[in-house]
């Protein structure tokens, strides 16, 4: 592929001109929206298709971004002087099930792929085969010792299905009530994660899990949780919910119905599910599955660049994103079927090569800058998280991972939103580089979402490293046209088309929002580069403990 001019003229003609003006009384930004437009529109176009990993659309992107980057004078940050680092995956796609049924108590009813059941696979087989496998009612599916709560309690789960509730405990409970805190209220923590319970079920024996959604619970609605169709990724050899034979959602309305007919109450189970003292309910209601799998190893990409430090260079700070989205999927009312992640996360990964841009052109920083671009963040922050298990640069000398996930794209605004408030001290540097925007740091406003833990900074976070997400889902921003009733709205309008097709580039966009959180990294980023210092994690955080693990590393 030849490498793609980040300016043309056509593209640059559709910006409209608003949105690369400079805000009243600023000087000109240092990054620019021109380009950041060009880059997604160029990556969000048809001919990427979406960006699957393993796909055409990849070796196009990987290329894209190579020759970004050798144009911008980075150099290779990958493996062995390459710009990338292999990724081992395992694609598989579920076939027409040839049986999919529920029985209560024998009495089998038929179930359709996408309506009242979604499942998928990491499994790497020709086929998934469950007959009669009793479901076990397993609350929320949690276990934290530290928090004293274990839903399981000891449920023998082999051969046997898991039923759980999205979240954890604490989102559905009502003030007053005696768990209502154990899991900080309605902000989400890990174990309200869809993964964490895949793999817990999957550790504990079971052949398959599904979780019961609600859209308020889960933060996305069933269109969203169906529009994989089947398909799926994992790591090759290494991801613990490929236990599982087959793992996936209930559809909310159609569980209700299904416990009723099974003589059980759901919203009461779900009540007893946010108390210490809950047992497991054996249910009356067996699941059989045999659909054909069709399954592939696959080597996918993260593309990664660097430019090296003059004085420091064994120390390095990353700015990260993802370059895929979903791929090829059903047509759209439009006819339109390539899921191309215009925003989520093109404008992500223009906003790093724009911080590259701007790095290169610099003075030499004293620490090394890290440019990392991760494959299959959208199947389970794959990438990210095969890098924090082979880190190319040493997790305990990497100072900081600052994220961009989802920019919003209606104009400046007053305020910038925080992700996971109280982790850490680079929330300190945010609020000063916001403050010299003449803005100010807002907690997220819907933290039940977790998306702390849905964007490639949390596999490093594991481990340790000081990380910064930048996430427009996390609420409506103070916009200067119309306040937090206009962000609300955005917002709004922008979650019908997550993880859709519509999720596409509009010459409508006002980028000069998104300009201003880039250059809040850019500022972070330049400080940690020319300083000594090392941010830490606060008193109280789960991933303080590691990293204090290492700190005669740093000294």
């Amino acid at each position: 592929m030849k490498p793609n001019k980040l300016l043309p003229a056509a593209i640059a003609a559709l910006l409209p001109v608003v949105a690369c003006q400079s805000l009243p009384g600023a000087a000109p930004p240092a990054i620019d929206a021109v380009r950041i437009a060009a880059i997604v529109q160029e990556l969000a176009s048809d001919e990427y298709e979406g960006r699957a990993p393993g796909s055409a659309g990849e070796a196009k992107t990987v290329a894209f971004l190579e020759a970004s980057f050798r144009a911008l004078g980075l150099e290779p940050g990958g493996e062995n002087g390459a710009w990338t680092q292999a990724v081992p995956l395992v694609r598989t796609q579920l076939g027409t099930p040839r049986a999919l049924a529920l029985s209560v108590r024998g009495q089998s009813h038929a179930l359709t792929q996408g309506s009242e059941i979604y499942l998928n696979t990491v499994r790497n087989a020709d086929r998934i085969l469950v007959r009669d496998a009793p479901l076990v009612f397993v609350g929320y599916g949690v276990t934290a010792p530290e928090r004293e709560w274990d839903d399981y309690k000891g449920v023998d789960l082999k051969g046997k299905v898991a039923v759980m509730l999205v979240n954890d405990p604490d989102f559905h409970a009502a003030a007053g009530e005696p768990v209502a805190g154990v899991f900080g209220g309605r902000r989400m923590t890990y174990y309200g994660r869809w993964m964490y319970k895949y793999e817990e079920a999957a550790r504990r024996g079971a052949i398959a899990a599904l979780i019961v959604h609600d859209t308020d619970g889960a933060g996305y609605g069933w269109p969203t949780v169906v529009a994989s169709a089947g398909e799926n990724y994992g790591l090759a050899g290494s991801d613990p919910a490929g236990l599982l034979a087959v793992r996936g959602w209930l559809a909310r309305d159609y569980a209700d119905s299904l416990f009723r007919e099974a003589g059980l109450d759901l919203d009461g189970l779900r009540a007893q599910a946010r108390r210490r003292d809950f047992l497991p309910v054996e249910l009356p209601i067996a699941f059989t599955a045999d659909i054909p799998v069709a399954s592939k190893t696959t080597v996918s990409h993260n593309v990664l660049a660097k430019l090296t430090g003059a004085t420091h260079p064994d120390e390095t700070i990353m700015f990260g994103a993802h370059w895929d989205a979903f791929g090829i999927g059903a047509p759209d009312a439009e006819g339109r079927v390539a899921r191309s992640g215009a925003n989520d996360d093109a404008l992500g990964t223009a906003g790093v090569l724009e911080l590259a841009r701007v790095f290169a052109a610099g003075p030499r920083p004293q620490r090394t800058l890290v440019f990392a671009l991760w494959t299959a963040e959208e199947r389970g922050l794959l990438g990210s998280l095969d890098y924090a298990e082979r880190p190319l640069y040493p997790l305990e000398r990497t100072v900081a991972n600052l994220t961009l996930d989802i920019l919003q794209t209606a104009g400046p605004a007053r305020d910038v939103l925080l992700v996971g408030e109280g982790q850490g001290d680079l929330e300190d540097d945010l609020a000063r580089a916001a403050a010299a925007q003449g803005r100010v740091v807002t907690p997220e406003a819907l933290p039940e979402r977790g998306l702390f833990y849905r964007a490639d900074h949390f596999p490093l976070a594991k481990k340790g490293v000081p990380v910064l997400l930048l996430m427009a889902m996390s609420g409506g921003a103070d916009l200067f046209d119309g306040g937090r009733a206009a962000g609300d709205r955005w917002l709004a309008g922008y979650m019908k088309c997550y993880h859709q097709t519509c999720d596409r580039w509009s010459p409508q966009w006002d980028l000069r929002g998104a300009v201003q959180d880039v250059e809040l990294f850019h500022a972070i980023g330049a400080r940690l580069a020319n300083s000594r210092h090392w941010p830490q994690w606060r008193a109280g955080s789960e991933f303080r403990a590691v990293r204090d693990q290492s700190r005669a590393a740093r000294r």
